[in-house]
């Protein structure tokens, strides 16, 4: 990366009993270094300060955004930056994170190799996804990790009808469905029993949730392919979410368009460790060579 950095914004997670003497020490650091700041109003508060700034005004005025927090705050920054090229930079308030690697014992000396133009900036895959009823959009966002279509509160599976690039690909009795990105085979897909993907693959993976029939297995589709969801139950609690953080009512007919963004998020990753020491610490495998 060689980008001029001079704006920053800072998103901080608002509930976390450390943020704020975090984001005091950044701010102290980047005035000494003559870089501007912005945050919005609720970070702002959380060191006593003011700001007229929305968190979704960030992204148009810095080159720069660094959050605090974990890997849900990244998240839901990284859907407002699907129209811009700046990087992310995650600094992770407690444990190691898959999204936000930096722990805060290396966020000022990660920042100086940001600065310096010496670190790496991983593309992710970004998900668009709308919902149609009789053929009007009534919902859409962006997602980094998933899509997720999900059956209510009883007791019930929900019947779904896939297609892929306007072929029928099977009718799915199940809990639901997770649509996600490479970065989100990490999440509720990996609990689903969906495959680990590396990041730099740009792939679509499918994965039923508790199926009906056990060969409804998990498919991995290319980064290309329009995947269209429709609900045919008649339940009224069946939900899309994005990015497990906001959802959508459905209602029996309703159609879930997934397909991939034109554009990509632009992750800078930790110039400390690699993507598979993530994995080995977040998922408990041998930390040793087996002789």
């Amino acid at each position: 990366m060689n980008l001029p950095i001079q704006k920053i914004g800072i998103i901080a997670k608002l509930h976390h009993d450390g943020a704020a003497t975090v984001l005091k020490d950044l701010r102290a650091w980047l005035d000494e270094r003559d870089h501007q700041v912005f945050m919005d109003n609720m970070t702002a508060k959380l060191i006593g300060e003011t700001s007229p700034h929305r968190k979704a005004d960030i992204p148009s005025m810095v080159d720069l955004i660094i959050v605090l927090g974990g890997d849900g705050t990244l998240l839901s920054m990284a859907r407002l930056l699907v129209d811009f090229e700046i990087p992310l930079l995650g600094i992770n308030l407690g444990s190691l994170g898959f999204l936000t690697e930096i722990p805060t014992h290396e966020m000022l000396s990660t920042l100086e190799k940001v600065l310096a133009g010496d670190v790496s900036i991983e593309k992710r895959l970004l998900l668009k996804a709308e919902v149609l009823r009789q053929g009007e959009v009534v919902a859409s966002s962006y997602c980094l990790n998933d899509v997720v279509v999900s059956k209510g509160t009883l007791a019930r599976m929900i019947r779904l009808h896939i297609s892929v690039d306007g072929q029928f690909m099977t009718g799915l009795r199940s809990d639901g469905l997770i649509v996600a990105t490479p970065t989100g085979s990490t999440a509720y897909c990996l609990s689903a029993g969906g495959p680990i993907v590396h990041p730099e693959n740009d792939v679509i993976v499918l994965t039923p949730i508790s199926p009906h029939v056990l060969t409804n297995r998990p498919v991995i589709l290319p980064h290309g392919s329009n995947i269209e969801i429709q609900l045919v139950s008649e339940e009224e609690a069946s939900m899309v979410t994005f990015d497990g953080q906001v959802g959508f009512s459905l209602r029996s007919g309703d159609v879930i368009q997934v397909r991939a963004a034109e554009n990509r998020l632009n992750l800078i990753v930790s110039p400390e460790r690699n993507y598979f020491e993530v994995l080995r610490t977040k998922l408990k495998w041998g930390g040793e060579l087996i002789p």
